[in-house]
């Protein structure tokens, strides 16, 4: 039988889908070559943005249709399913299963299926552990029934996909920070430290099958605890596995951390160690400290720079990226001001942007101020510009340097040329023969081309 995979949102989603896929592997399944011609069809999905929840109702549209198309209903109409119509011509009607999962299927538990009849199984956040019941249904052609969602969460063995260089580990879910514009502490619940042990394990798994780069996932990773481990003690532990074992692992990259919980220790921890990658990924959300405390986020414009401060003295060679949000309820110009001049004084190498989308049942929702949607795209187009210019700037300091390159993939423009990541996740595109896939090389930086570098190997 045969399975296709939509994952929209963060890496935690994606280290999620994996670790499904790694069941269906498991039980014989193949990935489809075509979705229209999938046995089962799994959408991930994100609630972090209205705009997310929107392209999913227009998903489950398209599957509506394409059930009637696989499943031969008279009414059905082919155009753009013709794979789909031409499979059922030649090989007969042949059902199709859809599984939503993910945080639109927590927060649309009760509702999805009977809202959208498309939907075979919505599966929440505590119910991915049923997996296996229902791909034994689908095997079984059984009619789709109700799976409990018990609010335990448990972590997958591994969310590894075969032939990966590199892999995410999910070590802690949920979050308890309730910033005033997140669903999330309402569709992932509170948070949750997976085992020290378990963790561990999974290294050594990995590293049992080449993984040469680790992401250390959670909502709020730094915030990880397991008994008397914290995560600057855990990235030690790792870091020493690693070193003990003589692992394949040789990077180890870390998100989402929260800069209230960004502490002196993990920086001394990161700078002390060669493993820990030097590109880190630091939210903001605002340069404001007025918005800053409307959106709960629990520090102040003063004390992220001192943090940043504190960061580039002890880590020099760091890259620094982040999240920031425009248009929050009752931004003024004066605030706006202050998120542009934060980012001109910390030159972010990279950094995501959007403006505020109200997200019903959050705080933020209901705030007076509500800025006009004219506002924030122009906030937000202005911050964009700006960006591209400190980028651009950032990564042209960077030319002329030697610096460590995991190969990974062959570019689509030539099979001479291979990409790369640095330890800054920065890319770089390098002439070299498919026999350094997966490997560490070192690269002359020549020049920039975007935000790509261009590279020669150098023995």
């Amino acid at each position: 039988m045969t399975y296709f995979f939509e994952t929209y949102g963060c890496e935690m989603n994606l280290a999620e889908s994996a670790s499904v896929e790694q069941l269906l592997i498991a039980r014989g399944w193949t990935k489809a070559a075509d979705v229209q011609l999938a046995d089962m069809v799994v959408i991930n999905t994100c609630s972090v943005r209205a705009t997310a929840e929107t392209r999913i109702y227009g998903r489950l549209g398209y599957y509506a249709g394409l059930k009637k198309v696989r499943a031969a209903e008279p009414d059905a109409k082919t155009r753009s399913m013709e794979t789909a119509a031409a499979w059922v011509q030649e090989h007969g009607a042949s059902p199709l299963t859809v599984v939503v999962m993910g945080c639109m299927a927590e927060r649309l538990l009760r509702t999805l299926k009977h809202d959208f009849p498309v939907v075979d199984y919505v599966v929440g956040t505590y119910a991915k552990k049923h997996f296996g019941d229902i791909i034994s249904a689908v095997e079984r052609r059984e009619l789709p029934q109700d799976i409990d969602d018990e609010p335990v969460y448990s972590f997958a063995p591994t969310s590894y996909e075969e032939g990966a260089f590199s892999t995410f580990v999910p070590i802690m879910h949920g979050c308890n920070n309730f910033c005033t514009y997140c669903i999330v502490p309402y569709v992932r619940g509170r948070e949750i430290s997976r085992p020290e042990d378990e963790i561990l394990r999974e290294i050594d798994f990995l590293s049992a099958r080449g993984v040469k780069e680790i992401t250390l996932l959670g909502q709020n990773v730094n915030s990880y605890r397991s008994g008397d481990v914290t995560f600057p003690a855990l990235l030690r532990h790792i870091s020493a596995r690693i070193e003990e074992s003589g692992s394949s692992i040789r990077w180890i990259r870390f998100e989402s951390s929260n800069p209230k919980d960004f502490s002196d220790e993990l920086i001394d921890t990161i700078a002390a160690d060669e493993h820990i990658c030097r590109g880190l990924h630091i939210a903001v959300q605002h340069g404001s400290s007025r918005i800053l405390k409307a959106m709960n986020r629990r520090y102040t414009r003063e004390s992220y720079l001192a943090l940043v401060q504190r960061i580039r003295s002890r880590i020099p060679d760091v890259a620094l990226s982040t999240d920031i949000m425009l248009g929050f309820p009752g931004e003024t110009e004066e605030d706006f001001a202050q998120a542009v001049s934060l980012m001109r004084e910390v030159e972010y190498a990279s950094a995501f942007m959007y403006y505020f989308n109200p997200r019903e049942g959050t705080p933020a929702a209901t705030m007076d101020g509500q800025v006009s949607m004219d506002v924030k795209k122009d906030r937000l187009q202005q911050i964009i510009d700006m960006q591209l210019e400190i980028t651009a700037r950032v990564l042209e300091r960077r030319v002329g340097r030697t610096v460590p390159v995991l190969a990974d993939i062959v570019s689509r423009d030539s099979r001479d040329e291979l990409l790369g990541k640095t330890s800054q996740n920065e890319r770089v595109a390098f002439r070299g023969d498919a026999s350094l896939l997966g490997t560490f090389v070192n690269v002359h930086l020549d020049s920039l081309n975007g935000n790509t570098f261009r590279g020669t190997v150098v023995d």
